[in-house]
């Protein structure tokens, strides 16, 4: 066998490496592509997103972590961690179409259970509090948006179609169909309808402005009288 024969063979293997990748995460790819405006094509995603590898890398060491072997599930999440900037505890429960955009910082505990269609920015987290065993990670619901540096924080329950805006601090659970945002976290409702995906960081409804912009507003009335 000579140098031509190993180099196929070493060609053919990564081939059949990315048609398998293709496969089994065609709905991440397709996801990471209808949530980014950035993505060109589906080999870009396949080959270039760090939250996508994060994800293969967590499937991965998920399996291990399920058969009990936690040496060797840690040890993937933090290969995982060095070569993407994202650590995913492979003890975590994550559902369909997950997507992690940039990614960069982002952190989920070993009892966070994630739905389907959720999106994290990067820097967010959803993290433990104290050092007590059992449950002490965020519950994250369907089609939920976590912005960029956002932290969720302990046991709690974050309703479906939620939309969490950069940089808040959420410790408590949050109803369905609802936007967090500050610190600590404040709910805004938007008439129960479900929150749009493509919303953008600086159009989130911040509730104390509000207060405070209505207060501006019958000060100066006062004033006038």
């Amino acid at each position: 066998m000579n140098y031509k024969d190993i180099l196929l063979i070493i060609l053919g293997i990564i081939l059949i490496k990315f048609i398998l990748m293709a496969i089994i995460f065609y709905q991440d790819i397709r996801a990471a592509q209808k949530r980014d405006p950035a993505a060109k094509s589906f080999i870009e995603v396949m080959l270039l997103y760090p939250g996508l590898h994060a994800l293969i890398f967590y499937r991965i060491a998920h399996i291990f972590y399920s058969l009990h072997l936690f040496f060797l599930a840690r040890y993937i999440s933090q290969v995982a961690r060095f070569f993407t900037g994202i650590e995913i505890h492979p003890g975590a429960r994550i559902g369909k179409r997950f997507f992690i955009d940039h990614g960069f910082g982002v952190v989920v505990g070993e009892t966070a259970i994630i739905g389907d269609d959720v999106l994290l920015y990067q820097g967010a987290t959803l993290g433990g509090t104290g050092v007590v065993k059992g449950k002490r990670h965020p519950t994250v619901g369907n089609n939920v948006v976590v912005g960029a540096g956002a932290k969720v924080l302990g046991n709690i329950i974050i309703g479906d179609n939620t939309y969490i805006g950069a940089n808040a601090v959420v410790i408590k659970d949050v109803p369905a169909n609802s936007t967090v945002v500050g610190v600590p976290g404040r709910i805004t409702k938007q008439d129960g309808k479900k929150i749009d995906v493509d919303l953008d960081h600086v159009h989130v409804l911040d509730p104390l402005m509000q207060s405070i912009e209505e207060l501006e507003v019958r000060i100066k009335n006062l004033e006038k009288k």
